[in-house]
């Protein structure tokens, strides 16, 4: 991909618009200047690649409306986390496809609820050929930051992301390295996998503020590196050699001191000392979103100062963003641009 710095990446689609992770969505993301979308991949009962936030999927469809399906409704551990409710991996494609999408964050943004019901679940083939028909649309090179879900926890009821992902790229002509393609994850172990498969592309290791990953947690226990861990000088350097960059949790770039004033953190330079790409997520105009300092007026559904918050976290040089409201960071970006 060609584009100016940095990537603006539409987070699952133009999700400040319409319900995430659907076509309505990634079509929007585009038309609004985004250079690349982000959706999460989970995996059906019969190995179809899916695109939802989560593979419980109450929050983000109609499933719990539907009376056929009352009785999948069930509760699972998921990465240390119990919960309950409908789940991908227990529905054929055939019968998931049925579904409708439905606004994640109704109370935040209400405006979207208007689109409850209009847009059926997405596989992973279906966002390719989306992106090869708007880059047509649009006439410049569009891509895709591919997040792969619960990577352990799918494998260990036999359906292995990596493996199916790396047959979904080949299916489409996405396998090679030919600068459309990132993958992320908040696991290691499945990056590495798909580097063994042959799969091209950038490799980018997704950080939480707190906690630890899934896989360290099942490999070493008590001894397993935490996310912290992995954003020292020395982790830097160690992840350098494993992956292409890192995408950390926008708290994590931009913060508030003592005093109340906002600032950022020399994470971006540390990681570029160490030859890795910085990416951050997720930028959002709502005031629940933002920095304290940043907040505008009554209500945290009301727009608050993100132009400054936005520009804080661009000025630091990082590489990439996440915006559920794409035109708003392509907006930011061009203003940062050098006069020609």
């Amino acid at each position: 991909m060609s584009h100016a710095s940095p990537l603006i990446i539409g987070h699952r689609g133009a999700s400040g618009y319409r319900p995430e992770h659907t076509a309505a969505a990634y079509e929007l993301a585009f038309a609004l200047g985004a250079d690349a979308v982000e959706p999460d991949i989970v995996a059906t009962r019969d190995g179809v690649l899916v695109l939802r936030h989560e593979n419980e999927i109450s929050g983000t469809t109609d499933v719990a409306a539907r009376p056929e399906f009352a009785g999948l409704r069930t509760t699972k551990t998921i990465d240390g986390h119990e919960q309950t409710g409908w789940f991908t991996e227990d529905f054929t494609w055939g019968e998931l496809s049925t579904l409708r999408a439905r606004e994640r964050l109704p109370k935040m943004r209400p405006a979207n609820t208007a689109f409850d019901g209009r847009y059926p679940i997405l596989r992973l083939r279906d966002l390719f050929e989306l992106i090869a028909e708007s880059a047509d649309r649009h006439g410049r090179h569009l891509g895709l930051v591919a997040e792969i879900k619960h990577a352990s926890y799918f494998e260990s009821i036999g359906l292995p992301l990596d493996e199916l992902f790396a047959a979904e790229l080949d299916d489409a002509g996405w396998r090679g390295g030919d600068g459309r393609l990132i993958v992320e994850s908040f696991e290691l172990t499945v990056l590495g996998k798909l580097t063994a498969r042959g799969v091209g592309g950038r490799k980018v290791f997704l950080i939480e503020a707190s906690g630890t990953p899934e896989d360290q947690r099942l490999a070493h226990g008590p001894a397993a590196h935490s996310y912290a861990d992995f954003v020292t000088e020395a982790g830097l350097y160690a992840l350098g050699g494993l992956v292409d960059g890192i995408s950390v949790d926008r708290s994590m770039i931009v913060r508030q001191d003592a005093a109340g004033t906002p600032q950022t953190s020399d994470l971006v330079d540390l990681a570029h000392s160490a030859m890795l790409e910085v990416y951050t997520w997720t930028l959002r105009p709502e005031n629940r979103f933002l920095l304290p300092a940043h907040r505008a007026g009554v209500g945290q559904a009301r727009h608050g100062d993100w132009w400054g918050e936005f520009e804080l976290i661009m000025g630091t040089g990082i590489d990439g963003v996440f915006a559920d409201h794409p035109d708003l960071a392509v907006a930011v970006r061009d203003s940062l641009r050098p006069a020609a």
